[in-house]
């Protein structure tokens, strides 16, 4: 298949790919991006996103995923999603047939990348989808489908609510996560007690609402920073008093600091 420069061009190879009667047909996207946002679509087939560099952000009905460089996202058959872009774009879409490995994933999520995931998502990208398929093509769908069915999941989820109440004050955070409001006074605001903002957000998120709003800083953290943002000003941005109590925060949720982080994912590429 050919590497693609424009999202538009994925576009109109969609029906050829929906068509193509292989378990995977995989196509290559390279492109210089300035915040290019794909509006609400689906697909007959499952995609895996495979990022090298730029960053992905994908919002399905109850949450948005991150996908930063050397990770892959995958949206079951059918699924509404929308995806935002930032950055420099080298990446791999792979769509899988319908019922090809009944382990894949049912649900929309992020994994973590091998390299041997890597690689093969890569090769297949090399074999054309308008043929009969050739044993080695076959031999490479069959390996990459059990990687994709047996890759550790990635932790860049961040839960969104349909309570409307819930969901307001989350856009709010969002939308100004430098407001470091406490408990009580996001309650305040939206007409909750505090005990019941509690019951709602661990009944819609299953989380607390500190480890929420830890999940949404780790999510624009990793967006900020895959975009070329510093440490120093992505610690501003989230309402941090100094820098190193956002790298504490960052290296208790990945384990790395933030430095570490993207130059480990951005030698790999």
């Amino acid at each position: 298949m050919p590497i693609l420069r424009q999202w538009n061009d994925l576009a109109e190879l969609m029906p050829t790919v929906e068509s193509a009667r292989r378990d995977v047909v995989t196509v290559g996207v390279k492109m210089v991006t300035e915040g290019l946002e794909l509006e609400d679509h689906s697909h007959h087939k499952a995609e895996l996103l495979l990022g090298l560099s730029g960053v992905f952000r994908c919002e399905v009905e109850g949450g948005i995923w991150i996908v930063p460089p050397q990770s892959a996202l995958w949206v079951p058959g059918g699924m509404v999603h929308r995806i935002a872009v930032f950055g420099n774009i080298d990446s791999y879409a792979a769509f899988f047939q319908p019922g090809a490995d009944a382990k894949l994933p049912t649900r929309c999520c992020t994994l973590a990348v091998t390299p041997l995931l890597r690689e093969l998502i890569v090769r297949s990208a090399q074999f054309p989808a308008d043929q009969e398929v050739a044993a080695i093509e076959s031999g490479v769908a069959a390996l990459l489908l059990h990687e994709v069915s047996t890759a550790p999941l990635g932790n860049f989820h961040l839960p969104m609510p349909t309570d409307p109440r819930l969901r307001s004050i989350f856009q709010d955070m969002m939308t100004n996560p430098a407001d470091r409001g406490t408990l009580e006074t996001w309650a305040k605001r939206a007409g909750f007690s505090v005990r019941s903002l509690e019951r709602v957000i661990a009944a819609e998120t299953g989380m607390s609402f500190g480890r929420w709003r830890q999940q949404l800083s780790i999510t624009l953290s990793v967006q900020w920073l895959a975009g070329g943002a510093s440490v120093k000003q992505v610690a501003g941005d989230l309402g941090y008093e100094n820098v190193s109590s956002f790298i504490t925060m960052f290296r208790k949720a990945l384990g790395v600091s933030p430095a570490r982080f993207m130059a480990e994912r951005t030698a790999r590429h």
